[in-house]
């Protein structure tokens, strides 16, 4: 090969690379409140979404569900998320509301720019949980 292929070869393949993190880093972006449904139903078996509230900063949401509330949290490259029976422990926070999960994968979610009413709101959306 000739030194103008192999730049262009090199050319290629970082084009290549910077185009797949992009398509990755966007798949896992909390931004929109219908991403924040999607995450939810797909990463949960059997949940079905309602109103959904988004971080303004878009790493956390909470969705209402079929009796239950998705917390989801953006981890660098992917989401990851967790149901919570209503009512949430909530928490204040400066820069918004903080959501205590008492688990060890998620600890304390902070929603910024969302409010405690907000997540009120959406708790009393979601309906009782029934067991079959």
């Amino acid at each position: 090969m000739t030194p103008t292929q192999w730049v262009g070869l090199i050319g290629a393949i970082l084009v290549i690379a910077v185009v797949a993190r992009l398509l990755r880093l966007s798949e896992s972006r909390l931004s929109t409140t219908a991403a924040a449904r999607a995450h939810a139903e797909r990463l949960l078996a059997g949940f079905v979404s309602g109103r959904a509230l988004v971080s303004e900063d878009a790493s956390a949401a909470l969705v209402a569900g079929n009796g239950t509330v998705a917390v989801l949290v953006r981890d660098k490259h992917r989401v990851r998320a967790g149901r919570m029976v209503p009512p949430l422990r909530l928490g204040e926070a400066i820069e918004g509301v903080a959501i205590r999960t008492g688990a060890g994968l998620f600890g304390s979610v902070v929603l910024r720019g969302v409010l405690v009413e907000d997540v009120r709101a959406l708790e009393a959306s979601v309906p009782p949980l029934t067991v079959h």
